[in-house]
């Protein structure tokens, strides 16, 4: 955004969905067709024929979400319930918070999380929405990617919660505050089909300012669900990856004066990340410790633009796209100790702000990299 950072928090994950953010991480396994076929015999109840069927029809180690659906209902049938549990918790993780691009088949992968229905309720489903979340919009952040997966009513109910100029009328009408009602804040939005296109939203979240926003939606939902610290934890989530989630970023969504924040940490070890989650409160500490509560909504050190707009993408249109695009951004030049000689000629506008563009262009290109690369080699 043009006025700084905004990302979805482990908080609105529980606030929208009311799904825990504590508890364990949960390692996910990958498996063959056979290995797939094998585990819904022994998990799901039915024939290993039968299953090793379906993962041929499917072309991987997947199920569709029908075939899930059926066998729900046929070990109901058949007084197997801890099977049919199992099948209709793995549909409803499959399209929801892990929903793939097809939107009609599960990965098999997660049916290990429900092998003993008694630990369900120890993995940290909110970290798991937001890991597949953060990952898949990493991926769609690429130009060549063409869909989004994950569960992209997450995506969209924050969306209104935060961009009240966005709602398109989307309220349904229920009232999710009330106490004792534990409703989720996501049921307060329907979905509507726009007829808006992307290029015509692109300006508009350009031309967006810090009192267009909502900075904290969920301030009457507390009475429902009490905010909770973890949801400050900064460092690295896990679950189908490994992703940094750091809200000192973003910390005016919880209420702080926003400041710069030190660079991202390169990612640890598996056991570093479970044993900086388990002493999240440390590292909240950490984060809180060189800023105080905001005065007002979005409030920011002094320096903290002049710093975004040198290592971020403030807008998301091209001053260089003609009248669609962006207005030229304003242009935040560090303070220089030295006084500019008289007779040096100053570079020309245009020509730092085709600099800062290749600069940009290349970071972004590295931190792509980066994320992929295998750091432990």
């Amino acid at each position: 955004m043009s006025f700084g950072e905004m990302t979805i928090t482990l908080d609105d994950v529980a606030c929208l969905l009311h799904i825990p953010i504590r508890g364990n991480f949960y390692t996910l396994s990958s498996f063959t067709e056979e290995e797939a076929a094998t585990l819904a015999a022994y998990l799901l109840g039915v024939n290993v024929q039968f299953a090793a069927r379906e993962t041929r029809k499917q072309r991987g180690r997947y199920f569709s979400q029908q075939w899930l659906f059926d066998n729900y209902i046929r070990q109901c049938s058949v007084k197997n319930y801890d099977c049919a549990a199992r099948s209709y918790l793995l549909l409803l993780v499959g399209c929801t918070i892990c929903t793939d691009k097809s939107y009609t088949r599960v990965d098999a992968k997660y049916l290990l999380m429900f092998r003993v229905l008694s630990t369900c309720g120890r993995f940290d489903w909110g970290a798991i929405a937001l890991v597949e979340l953060y990952d898949n919009l990493n991926d769609v952040s690429v130009f060549t990617t063409k869909g989004l997966a994950a569960y992209v009513s997450l995506l969209q109910c924050w969306i209104h919660e935060y961009f009240p100029s966005l709602r398109r009328q989307a309220e349904s009408g229920l009232d999710c505050d009330v106490p004792g009602a534990s409703f989720p804040r996501a049921r307060r939005w329907r979905y509507r089909q726009g007829n808006v296109k992307l290029l015509e939203y692109r300006p508009v979240m350009d031309a967006l300012t810090p009192d267009d926003m909502i900075w904290r939606p969920f301030q009457n939902h507390r009475a429902a669900l009490p905010f909770d610290l973890v949801g400050m934890y900064s460092g690295y989530l896990r679950g189908c990856t490994v992703v940094p989630y750091l809200p000192e970023r973003c910390i005016k969504q919880f209420g702080y004066v926003q400041y710069i924040p030190l660079p991202p940490p390169p990612a640890p070890a598996i056991a570093f990340v479970d044993n900086d989650w388990i002493g999240y409160d440390i590292v909240v500490d950490r984060i809180v410790q060189p800023t105080r509560p905001a005065t007002y909504a979005a409030e920011a050190a002094a320096d903290y633009l002049s710093w975004y707009y040198i290592v971020s993408h403030p807008r998301v249109c091209r001053h260089v796209d003609g009248l669609h695009g962006a207005q030229l951004v304003p242009q935040y030049m560090p303070a220089q100790d030295d006084p500019i000689e008289a007779d040096a000629p100053a570079p020309a506008e245009d020509d730092l702000q085709h600099e800062r563009i290749w600069r940009g262009t290349i970071g972004s290109a590295l931190e792509r990299l980066v994320t992929r690369l295998d750091l432990d080699r």
